[in-house]
Protein backbone atom coordinates (compact mmCIF):
# COMPACT_ATOMS: atom_id res chain seq x y z
CA UNK A 1 0.00 0.00 0.00
CA UNK A 2 1.11 3.51 -1.17
CA UNK A 3 2.36 5.76 1.78
CA UNK A 4 3.26 9.15 2.28
CA UNK A 5 5.30 10.35 5.40
CA UNK A 6 5.49 13.74 6.54
CA UNK A 7 6.97 15.76 9.30
CA UNK A 8 5.65 18.67 10.97
CA UNK A 9 8.19 20.31 12.90
CA UNK A 10 6.62 23.46 14.99
CA UNK A 11 2.87 24.60 15.39
CA UNK A 12 4.24 28.17 14.06
CA UNK A 13 8.04 28.61 12.38
CA UNK A 14 9.81 30.33 15.18
CA UNK A 15 8.08 28.72 18.18
CA UNK A 16 11.07 26.33 18.77
CA UNK A 17 11.49 22.29 18.86
CA UNK A 18 13.68 20.14 20.18
CA UNK A 19 16.72 19.22 17.67
CA UNK A 20 16.29 15.80 18.79
CA UNK A 21 13.03 15.29 18.03
CA UNK A 22 13.86 16.82 14.64
CA UNK A 23 16.61 13.81 14.38
CA UNK A 24 14.20 11.22 15.37
CA UNK A 25 11.69 12.23 12.67
CA UNK A 26 14.33 12.44 10.08
CA UNK A 27 15.10 8.81 10.84
CA UNK A 28 11.33 7.83 10.03
CA UNK A 29 12.16 8.65 6.57
CA UNK A 30 10.18 11.69 5.89
CA UNK A 31 9.27 12.47 2.23
CA UNK A 32 8.59 16.21 3.20
CA UNK A 33 9.02 18.62 6.30
CA UNK A 34 7.54 22.09 7.06
CA UNK A 35 5.82 24.31 9.37
CA UNK A 36 2.88 27.00 8.88
CA UNK A 37 4.13 30.07 9.43
CA UNK A 38 1.34 32.11 11.11
CA UNK A 39 -2.30 32.15 11.61
CA UNK A 40 -5.30 35.14 11.99
CA UNK A 41 -4.94 33.84 15.80
CA UNK A 42 -2.53 36.90 16.73
CA UNK A 43 -5.15 39.42 15.26
CA UNK A 44 -4.37 41.70 12.18
CA UNK A 45 -1.84 44.06 13.08
CA UNK A 46 0.53 41.64 11.61
CA UNK A 47 -1.28 41.56 8.23
CA UNK A 48 -1.39 45.57 8.57
CA UNK A 49 1.91 46.60 9.51
CA UNK A 50 3.88 43.85 7.54
CA UNK A 51 5.83 42.79 10.46
CA UNK A 52 6.17 39.11 11.49
CA UNK A 53 4.43 37.69 14.53
CA UNK A 54 7.26 35.33 15.41
CA UNK A 55 11.24 36.82 15.96
CA UNK A 56 13.91 36.90 13.23
CA UNK A 57 16.41 35.25 15.47
CA UNK A 58 13.61 32.39 16.50
CA UNK A 59 12.34 31.95 12.99
CA UNK A 60 16.46 31.88 11.69
CA UNK A 61 17.00 29.40 14.35
CA UNK A 62 14.25 27.03 13.47
CA UNK A 63 14.39 27.49 9.15
CA UNK A 64 18.38 26.82 9.60
CA UNK A 65 17.59 23.50 11.18
CA UNK A 66 14.93 22.75 8.64
CA UNK A 67 16.56 23.45 5.64
CA UNK A 68 19.99 21.44 6.43
CA UNK A 69 17.79 18.68 7.68
CA UNK A 70 15.90 18.14 4.38
CA UNK A 71 18.55 19.03 1.69
CA UNK A 72 20.53 16.50 3.58
CA UNK A 73 17.70 14.08 2.47
CA UNK A 74 16.79 15.18 -0.45
CA UNK A 75 13.03 15.98 0.64
CA UNK A 76 11.56 19.40 0.58
CA UNK A 77 11.52 22.15 2.64
CA UNK A 78 7.87 23.93 2.87
CA UNK A 79 6.80 27.39 5.32
CA UNK A 80 3.32 28.48 4.62
CA UNK A 81 2.17 31.34 5.68
CA UNK A 82 5.45 33.03 5.61
CA UNK A 83 6.40 35.81 8.62
CA UNK A 84 2.91 34.82 10.27
CA UNK A 85 0.30 36.95 7.99
CA UNK A 86 1.89 35.78 4.35
CA UNK A 87 1.85 38.82 2.70
CA UNK A 88 4.19 40.36 0.80
CA UNK A 89 6.59 41.84 3.02
CA UNK A 90 6.57 38.74 5.29
CA UNK A 91 7.09 36.71 2.05
CA UNK A 92 10.21 38.80 0.99
CA UNK A 93 11.54 38.40 4.89
CA UNK A 94 11.71 35.15 5.00
CA UNK A 95 13.37 35.20 1.36
CA UNK A 96 16.03 36.77 2.95
CA UNK A 97 16.54 34.47 5.92
CA UNK A 98 16.66 31.79 3.53
CA UNK A 99 19.77 33.78 1.19
CA UNK A 100 21.37 34.24 4.42
CA UNK A 101 21.37 30.88 5.58
CA UNK A 102 22.51 29.28 2.55
CA UNK A 103 25.08 31.30 2.20
CA UNK A 104 25.88 30.94 5.88
CA UNK A 105 26.04 27.27 5.48
CA UNK A 106 26.98 27.16 1.83
CA UNK A 107 23.77 25.65 0.42
CA UNK A 108 22.75 25.60 -3.44
CA UNK A 109 18.85 24.80 -3.71
CA UNK A 110 16.25 25.60 -6.03
CA UNK A 111 13.65 28.31 -4.16
CA UNK A 112 9.84 28.70 -4.67
CA UNK A 113 8.05 31.79 -3.35
CA UNK A 114 4.19 31.52 -3.73
CA UNK A 115 2.82 34.70 -3.64
CA UNK A 116 -0.86 35.28 -1.96
CA UNK A 117 -0.87 39.10 -1.93
CA UNK A 118 -4.08 40.17 -3.78
CA UNK A 119 -4.66 42.84 -6.96
CA UNK A 120 -7.70 45.28 -5.21
CA UNK A 121 -8.83 45.92 -8.91
CA UNK A 122 -9.37 42.04 -9.58
CA UNK A 123 -11.20 42.11 -5.64
CA UNK A 124 -13.67 44.45 -7.20
CA UNK A 125 -13.93 43.26 -10.10
CA UNK A 126 -15.17 39.98 -8.63
CA UNK A 127 -17.56 41.87 -6.35
CA UNK A 128 -19.33 43.62 -9.25
CA UNK A 129 -19.52 40.13 -11.58
CA UNK A 130 -21.19 38.45 -8.04
CA UNK A 131 -18.70 36.34 -7.28
CA UNK A 132 -18.32 37.06 -3.67
CA UNK A 133 -19.56 36.27 -0.79
CA UNK A 134 -19.05 36.80 2.85
CA UNK A 135 -17.60 34.48 5.62
CA UNK A 136 -18.76 34.63 9.31
CA UNK A 137 -21.11 37.15 9.73
CA UNK A 138 -19.43 39.90 7.98
CA UNK A 139 -21.09 42.08 5.57
CA UNK A 140 -20.85 42.30 1.84
CA UNK A 141 -18.28 43.49 0.53
CA UNK A 142 -17.64 46.92 -1.32
CA UNK A 143 -15.61 48.66 -3.15
CA UNK A 144 -14.55 51.14 0.32
CA UNK A 145 -13.82 48.56 2.08
CA UNK A 146 -11.37 47.04 -0.51
CA UNK A 147 -9.94 50.51 -0.68
CA UNK A 148 -9.50 51.03 2.52
CA UNK A 149 -7.84 48.00 3.13
CA UNK A 150 -3.63 48.27 3.70
CA UNK A 151 -3.54 44.47 2.74
CA UNK A 152 -5.21 41.62 1.30
CA UNK A 153 -3.77 38.28 1.04
CA UNK A 154 -5.68 35.19 -0.12
CA UNK A 155 -5.71 31.70 1.34
CA UNK A 156 -4.41 29.28 -1.45
CA UNK A 157 -4.58 25.65 -1.45
CA UNK A 158 -2.81 22.78 -2.44
CA UNK A 159 -2.36 23.19 -6.00
CA UNK A 160 0.11 26.09 -6.12
CA UNK A 161 2.55 23.90 -3.76
CA UNK A 162 1.95 20.70 -6.45
CA UNK A 163 2.80 22.72 -9.13
CA UNK A 164 6.35 24.25 -7.24
CA UNK A 165 7.21 20.65 -6.50
CA UNK A 166 6.56 19.36 -10.22
CA UNK A 167 8.54 22.26 -11.45
CA UNK A 168 11.37 21.42 -9.15
CA UNK A 169 11.28 23.10 -5.67
CA UNK A 170 13.78 22.31 -3.34
CA UNK A 171 12.27 24.89 -0.45
CA UNK A 172 9.15 26.53 -0.73
CA UNK A 173 8.14 29.45 0.92
CA UNK A 174 4.57 30.40 0.54
CA UNK A 175 2.39 33.58 1.16
CA UNK A 176 -1.07 32.69 3.15
CA UNK A 177 -2.62 29.20 2.78
CA UNK A 178 -5.55 27.68 4.71
CA UNK A 179 -3.20 25.55 7.60
CA UNK A 180 -3.61 22.23 5.54
CA UNK A 181 -2.89 23.14 2.36
CA UNK A 182 0.79 22.42 2.10
CA UNK A 183 0.61 19.07 3.82
CA UNK A 184 -2.58 17.96 1.75
CA UNK A 185 -0.28 18.56 -1.36
CA UNK A 186 2.44 16.63 -0.46
CA UNK A 187 -0.03 13.46 0.26
CA UNK A 188 -2.04 14.73 -3.15
CA UNK A 189 1.02 14.53 -5.06
CA UNK A 190 1.75 11.47 -3.87
CA UNK A 191 -0.89 9.60 -4.86
CA UNK A 192 -3.18 9.84 -1.52
CA UNK A 193 -7.06 10.35 -2.26
CA UNK A 194 -7.77 13.76 -0.76
CA UNK A 195 -9.70 12.57 1.80
CA UNK A 196 -6.78 11.30 3.80
CA UNK A 197 -4.39 14.23 2.64
CA UNK A 198 -6.80 17.00 3.82
CA UNK A 199 -6.89 14.76 7.17
CA UNK A 200 -3.32 14.77 6.88
CA UNK A 201 -2.42 18.42 7.22
CA UNK A 202 -5.49 18.93 9.73
CA UNK A 203 -3.28 16.98 12.16
CA UNK A 204 -0.08 18.51 10.78
CA UNK A 205 -0.67 22.27 10.84
CA UNK A 206 0.21 22.99 14.84
CA UNK A 207 3.41 20.54 14.91
CA UNK A 208 2.91 17.80 18.03
CA UNK A 209 -0.19 19.52 19.51
CA UNK A 210 -2.27 16.65 18.32
CA UNK A 211 0.18 14.82 20.92
CA UNK A 212 0.32 14.79 24.98
CA UNK A 213 1.72 15.97 27.34
CA UNK A 214 1.60 19.95 25.64
CA UNK A 215 5.70 19.90 24.44
CA UNK A 216 7.78 21.38 21.99
CA UNK A 217 8.25 18.48 19.45
CA UNK A 218 7.57 17.23 16.46
CA UNK A 219 4.81 14.78 14.61
CA UNK A 220 5.15 12.52 11.65
CA UNK A 221 1.98 11.55 9.41
CA UNK A 222 1.96 8.42 7.66
CA UNK A 223 -0.85 8.60 4.99
CA UNK A 224 -2.17 5.89 3.00
CA UNK A 225 -5.83 5.66 0.93
CA UNK A 226 -7.27 4.26 4.24
CA UNK A 227 -6.11 5.94 7.03
CA UNK A 228 -3.56 8.80 8.55
CA UNK A 229 -0.99 7.33 11.79
CA UNK A 230 -0.12 10.25 13.75
CA UNK A 231 3.28 9.64 16.21
CA UNK A 232 4.84 12.47 17.67
CA UNK A 233 9.20 12.32 17.79
CA UNK A 234 9.74 14.30 21.03
CA UNK A 235 10.07 10.93 22.85
CA UNK A 236 8.11 11.87 25.94
CA UNK A 237 5.35 12.82 24.16
CA UNK A 238 2.59 9.89 22.89
CA UNK A 239 -0.69 10.47 20.32
CA UNK A 240 -4.10 9.28 22.25
CA UNK A 241 -7.28 8.65 20.90
CA UNK A 242 -8.43 11.45 23.34
CA UNK A 243 -5.65 14.28 22.18
CA UNK A 244 -5.82 13.83 18.38
CA UNK A 245 -10.05 13.25 18.47
CA UNK A 246 -9.85 16.75 20.64
CA UNK A 247 -7.03 18.28 18.40
CA UNK A 248 -9.85 17.53 15.18
CA UNK A 249 -12.39 20.01 16.24
CA UNK A 250 -10.10 23.10 16.41
CA UNK A 251 -10.85 26.03 14.68
CA UNK A 252 -13.72 26.05 12.46
CA UNK A 253 -17.17 26.87 12.84
CA UNK A 254 -18.15 23.19 12.27
CA UNK A 255 -15.90 20.25 14.63
CA UNK A 256 -16.74 17.85 11.63
CA UNK A 257 -17.22 19.70 8.45
CA UNK A 258 -13.92 21.61 7.19
CA UNK A 259 -14.03 23.86 4.50
CA UNK A 260 -11.26 24.39 2.02
CA UNK A 261 -10.36 25.37 -1.06
CA UNK A 262 -12.33 23.13 -3.57
CA UNK A 263 -14.24 21.08 -0.75
CA UNK A 264 -15.26 20.27 2.34
CA UNK A 265 -13.62 17.50 4.63
CA UNK A 266 -16.49 15.49 6.28
CA UNK A 267 -14.98 14.38 9.72
CA UNK A 268 -18.13 12.76 11.29
CA UNK A 269 -17.78 9.42 10.25
CA UNK A 270 -14.10 9.20 11.40
CA UNK A 271 -12.52 6.09 13.47
CA UNK A 272 -9.81 6.52 16.27
CA UNK A 273 -7.68 3.86 17.22
CA UNK A 274 -4.72 3.38 19.43
CA UNK A 275 -2.24 1.25 17.45
CA UNK A 276 0.92 1.34 20.11
CA UNK A 277 1.38 3.53 23.05
CA UNK A 278 2.09 6.44 21.31
CA UNK A 279 -0.08 5.79 18.19
CA UNK A 280 -3.38 6.40 16.98
CA UNK A 281 -4.68 5.60 13.27
CA UNK A 282 -7.80 7.50 12.09
CA UNK A 283 -10.35 6.12 9.30
CA UNK A 284 -13.62 7.04 7.88
CA UNK A 285 -12.80 10.66 6.80
CA UNK A 286 -14.86 11.76 3.59
CA UNK A 287 -14.17 14.96 0.65
CA UNK A 288 -16.74 16.35 -0.62
CA UNK A 289 -15.58 18.35 -3.75
CA UNK A 290 -17.34 21.78 -4.95
CA UNK A 291 -18.94 22.73 -7.71
CA UNK A 292 -17.38 26.45 -7.59
CA UNK A 293 -13.57 26.38 -6.58
CA UNK A 294 -13.74 29.63 -3.70
CA UNK A 295 -10.72 31.10 -2.15
CA UNK A 296 -10.92 33.01 1.03
CA UNK A 297 -9.63 36.73 1.12
CA UNK A 298 -7.97 38.53 4.55
CA UNK A 299 -7.78 42.45 4.30
CA UNK A 300 -7.08 44.69 7.63
CA UNK A 301 -7.87 48.61 7.60
CA UNK A 302 -5.87 51.14 9.77
CA UNK A 303 -8.14 52.46 12.97
CA UNK A 304 -5.72 54.77 14.02
CA UNK A 305 -3.06 54.58 16.94
CA UNK A 306 -2.81 52.93 19.81
CA UNK A 307 -1.53 53.57 23.14
CA UNK A 308 -2.68 50.94 26.51
CA UNK A 309 -1.27 51.37 30.28
CA UNK A 310 -1.81 48.78 33.00
CA UNK A 311 -2.10 49.08 36.80
CA UNK A 312 -3.93 47.19 39.13
CA UNK A 313 -5.36 47.38 43.11
CA UNK A 314 -5.83 45.56 46.21
CA UNK A 315 -8.18 48.09 47.76
CA UNK A 316 -10.87 46.28 48.99
CA UNK A 317 -13.41 48.83 49.52
CA UNK A 318 -12.26 50.24 45.12
CA UNK A 319 -13.08 46.80 44.48
CA UNK A 320 -16.57 46.48 45.93
CA UNK A 321 -17.91 50.01 43.95
CA UNK A 322 -15.74 49.18 40.97
CA UNK A 323 -18.86 49.65 38.78
CA UNK A 324 -19.65 53.11 39.64
CA UNK A 325 -15.71 54.09 39.88
CA UNK A 326 -15.24 52.71 36.62
CA UNK A 327 -18.51 54.59 35.42
CA UNK A 328 -17.28 57.60 37.01
CA UNK A 329 -13.55 57.64 35.50
CA UNK A 330 -14.71 57.52 32.24
CA UNK A 331 -16.93 60.66 32.43
CA UNK A 332 -14.47 62.52 33.79
CA UNK A 333 -11.57 61.22 31.27
CA UNK A 334 -14.10 62.44 28.92
CA UNK A 335 -14.84 66.13 30.40
CA UNK A 336 -10.79 66.59 30.42
CA UNK A 337 -9.90 65.21 27.22
CA UNK A 338 -12.49 67.30 25.56
CA UNK A 339 -10.64 70.74 27.46
CA UNK A 340 -7.46 69.70 26.18
CA UNK A 341 -8.77 69.59 22.92
CA UNK A 342 -9.88 66.17 21.43
CA UNK A 343 -13.54 65.70 20.87
CA UNK A 344 -14.71 62.02 22.31
CA UNK A 345 -15.80 61.43 19.20
CA UNK A 346 -11.98 61.15 17.49
CA UNK A 347 -10.47 58.27 20.00
CA UNK A 348 -11.89 55.06 21.76
CA UNK A 349 -11.42 54.38 25.19
CA UNK A 350 -12.03 51.09 26.50
CA UNK A 351 -10.96 49.73 29.84
CA UNK A 352 -10.59 45.72 30.88
CA UNK A 353 -11.31 45.02 34.21
CA UNK A 354 -9.48 41.42 35.34
CA UNK A 355 -10.69 39.82 38.02
CA UNK A 356 -14.41 40.76 37.01
CA UNK A 357 -15.10 40.40 33.24
CA UNK A 358 -11.84 40.90 31.28
CA UNK A 359 -11.68 37.73 29.37
CA UNK A 360 -15.70 37.69 28.73
CA UNK A 361 -16.77 41.03 28.98
CA UNK A 362 -20.66 40.99 28.83
CA UNK A 363 -21.05 37.33 28.97
CA UNK A 364 -19.28 36.88 32.12
CA UNK A 365 -21.88 35.09 34.67
CA UNK A 366 -19.77 35.92 37.66
CA UNK A 367 -19.66 39.90 37.43
CA UNK A 368 -21.39 40.47 41.23
CA UNK A 369 -18.40 38.07 42.77
CA UNK A 370 -15.84 40.55 44.65
CA UNK A 371 -12.31 39.46 43.74
CA UNK A 372 -9.08 40.52 46.52
CA UNK A 373 -7.28 42.19 43.76
CA UNK A 374 -8.15 43.58 39.94
CA UNK A 375 -6.04 44.40 37.00
CA UNK A 376 -6.94 46.99 34.42
CA UNK A 377 -5.80 46.97 30.72
CA UNK A 378 -6.34 50.63 29.43
CA UNK A 379 -6.51 51.45 25.30
CA UNK A 380 -7.25 54.27 23.65
CA UNK A 381 -6.84 54.53 19.68
CA UNK A 382 -7.16 58.06 18.40
CA UNK A 383 -6.00 59.49 14.40
CA UNK A 384 -2.60 59.99 15.50
CA UNK A 385 0.12 58.38 17.96
CA UNK A 386 0.48 61.77 19.43
CA UNK A 387 -3.40 62.39 20.35
CA UNK A 388 -3.30 58.53 21.63
CA UNK A 389 -0.59 59.36 24.08
CA UNK A 390 -2.08 62.16 25.56
CA UNK A 391 -5.59 60.99 26.16
CA UNK A 392 -3.73 57.33 27.29
CA UNK A 393 -2.08 60.21 30.01
CA UNK A 394 -5.20 61.29 31.23
CA UNK A 395 -6.79 58.26 31.38
CA UNK A 396 -3.83 56.37 33.82
CA UNK A 397 -4.15 60.07 35.80
CA UNK A 398 -7.63 59.60 36.47
CA UNK A 399 -7.36 55.78 37.18
CA UNK A 400 -4.87 56.79 39.70
CA UNK A 401 -5.68 59.58 41.44
CA UNK A 402 -9.92 59.85 41.11
CA UNK A 403 -12.14 59.45 44.33
CA UNK A 404 -14.51 57.18 45.34
CA UNK A 405 -16.97 56.74 48.41
CA UNK A 406 -14.96 55.23 51.26
CA UNK A 407 -11.53 56.06 50.20
CA UNK A 408 -9.12 56.24 53.03
CA UNK A 409 -5.58 56.42 50.68
CA UNK A 410 -5.20 59.52 49.34
CA UNK A 411 -2.05 59.01 47.30
CA UNK A 412 -2.94 56.77 44.21
CA UNK A 413 -4.86 53.93 43.55
CA UNK A 414 -3.28 51.53 41.60
CA UNK A 415 0.09 50.11 41.20
CA UNK A 416 1.90 50.34 37.88
CA UNK A 417 3.95 47.82 37.26
CA UNK A 418 5.61 49.24 34.25
CA UNK A 419 8.02 52.01 33.48
CA UNK A 420 7.00 53.53 31.19
CA UNK A 421 3.83 53.08 32.05
CA UNK A 422 1.83 54.50 29.00
CA UNK A 423 2.35 52.17 25.95
CA UNK A 424 2.72 53.25 22.51
CA UNK A 425 1.64 50.78 20.20
CA UNK A 426 1.62 52.21 16.75
CA UNK A 427 -0.71 51.80 14.42
CA UNK A 428 -4.44 49.66 15.27
CA UNK A 429 -5.76 47.59 12.47
CA UNK A 430 -8.65 46.06 12.25
CA UNK A 431 -10.17 42.60 9.64
CA UNK A 432 -12.44 44.87 7.20
CA UNK A 433 -12.02 41.75 4.44
CA UNK A 434 -12.91 38.46 5.47
CA UNK A 435 -15.10 36.92 2.62
CA UNK A 436 -14.98 34.25 0.12
CA UNK A 437 -13.89 35.30 -3.72
CA UNK A 438 -14.34 32.28 -6.37
CA UNK A 439 -11.43 31.70 -8.34
CA UNK A 440 -11.14 30.96 -12.25
CA UNK A 441 -8.72 28.37 -11.20
CA UNK A 442 -6.52 27.20 -7.90
CA UNK A 443 -3.23 28.77 -9.62
CA UNK A 444 -4.34 32.21 -11.03
CA UNK A 445 -4.37 34.18 -7.60
CA UNK A 446 -0.70 32.69 -6.64
CA UNK A 447 2.27 33.38 -9.31
CA UNK A 448 5.05 31.32 -8.74
CA UNK A 449 8.41 32.94 -8.69
CA UNK A 450 11.98 30.85 -8.59
CA UNK A 451 15.36 31.30 -7.53
CA UNK A 452 18.35 29.23 -7.90
CA UNK A 453 19.99 30.09 -4.23
CA UNK A 454 23.53 29.84 -3.84
CA UNK A 455 24.52 29.30 -7.86
CA UNK A 456 27.15 32.07 -7.64
CA UNK A 457 29.01 29.60 -5.16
Amino acid sequence: MKEIRMLSVTPILGYGFPEASLEAGMLLKPHAIGADGGSTDPGPFYLGDGKAFCSRMAMKRDLRLMLIAGLKADVPVIVSTSGGAGGEPHLQMMSELVHEIANEENLTFKLALIHSEQDPTFIKKRVSEGRVRAASKQPALTNSAIEAAVRIVGLMGPEPYIRALDEGAQVILAGRSTDPAPWAAVAIRGGIPPAQAWYSGKMLECGSEPAVPKKEGCLLARVTPSYVELEPTNSVQKCTVLSVANFALHENPSPIHHLEPGGMLDTENCKFEQVTERVVRVSGMIWKPSDVYTIKIEGVRRTGYKAITICATRDPVLIRGIAVYLKNAQDIIAEKTTAFGVKNSEYQLSIRSYGRDGVMGNREPLQDQVPHEMCFVAEVIAKTQDEANAVMGIVRLTLLHSDFPGRLCKEGNMAIPFSPSDIELGAAYEFNVYHIVEADDPYGLFPIEYQIVGEKR
